[in-house]
């Protein structure tokens, strides 16, 4: 990561809920098709249609087909529903690097963002392109291309992609749901001080081309500030695989906080597990825990021993409606 945000404090103002029409709770459907089958042919096209301070539910559908564009979501326009039609043909992708918050892919800062069945990719780590940028002379190796930022409360993915090398995935604020998502990556793939709850979702831990310069691997960065930030990733269930060790984590702040349960370790993850990194001496800050896990990466004997044992009540307050969804907007989505 090339970027720290200053943030005073990690506590935010929950968004209100948006508004519908019907039993679906859409107001209305804008529909994408890059052929011009469509009302637009880009997402961005779509997204700038809809009013500023919206406050229902727009649907925007987005036909199959590899869209090569940056898209954001100004925070002045909530309420917006993305709708691929499945992750696999359904694309979001560009090549960029240059600063992490500018060259992303996709940007969301508004409240109340639901997306399904799309693959959010920034190419730029992939060999052709390393290549293309540096004009045929040695290039430096991987370099932080994040696929997607996310800084919106009450953002939920679901069935969705996220491909990328280094920082692929940014939860940088708010509460997050990602739901049987597929994410890759080698190097702090997902990172942020988000509040964010990933379920049944697959971790895929690969540097492609690269494997050989990249013996193991990050898949957590998590940048919690302090002990009232209500910021940490939970993963429930799922699994975790790929062609390169991983450790689960590196503190990317004082407080950072990182809970597997459940989560099926099928890569042979380094035995230590975590790694305080700039943080060394604030290990007593920390919330790594692994609860439950299963496969051949999941015996702990060999862990830190700053790694936290969690009793019922604190496996209980990083569940699902504990953690995220403690004021029910989960249930509320269209």
């Amino acid at each position: 990561m090339l970027l720290t945000l200053s943030l005073g404090s990690s506590i935010f103002d929950a968004d209100a809920d948006c508004t519908g029409n019907g039993g679906s709770g859409i107001a209305y459907t804008i529909v994408v098709d890059k052929s011009g089958g469509g009302n637009f042919t880009s997402v961005q096209s779509a997204i700038d249609s809809i009013p500023s301070q919206n406050n229902r539910w727009i649907k925007v559908h987005i036909n199959p087909g590899v869209y090569v564009e940056k898209v954001t979501i100004p925070k002045d326009k909530p309420c917006i529903f993305l709708e691929g039609q499945d992750r696999k043909v359904t694309t979001i992708t560009f090549n960029q690097h240059d600063k992490t918050d500018t060259s992303t892919t996709f940007t969301s800062y508004a409240g109340n963002l639901l997306v399904r069945g799309i693959t959010f990719q920034n190419s730029f780590n992939h060999p052709l392109w390393l290549k293309l940028a540096w004009g045929g002379l040695n290039f430096p190796g991987v370099v932080p291309a994040v696929a997607a930022r996310i800084l919106g409360d009450k953002s939920a993915f679901f069935e969705c992609g996220f491909l990328g090398v280094q920082d692929t995935l940014w939860a940088a604020l708010g509460r997050h749901y990602f739901s049987k998502c597929y994410i890759e990556g080698a190097t702090d793939f997902i990172f942020g001080y988000g509040q964010s709850f990933f379920e049944d979702c697959s971790l895929n831990v690969t540097a492609c081309a690269f494997s050989p310069k990249y013996p193991y691997g990050y898949i957590t960065a998590q940048g919690r500030q302090s002990s009232n930030d209500p910021g940490g990733f939970v993963f429930k269930r799922g699994e975790i695989f790929g062609t390169v060790r991983p450790y689960l984590g590196r503190a990317w702040g004082p407080y950072s906080r990182v809970i597997f349960q459940e989560t099926n370790f099928n890569s042979n993850v380094i035995p230590l597990g975590w790694d305080a990194w700039s943080f060394r001496g604030k290990e007593d800050n920390f919330m790594y825990a692994e609860v439950d896990c299963t496969g051949p990466g999941s015996d702990t004997s060999k862990r830190v021993q700053w790694m936290k044992k969690l009793n019922a009540d604190q496996i209980k307050q990083f569940s699902l409606p504990s953690f995220v969804d403690y004021d029910g907007w989960i249930s509320r989505l269209p």
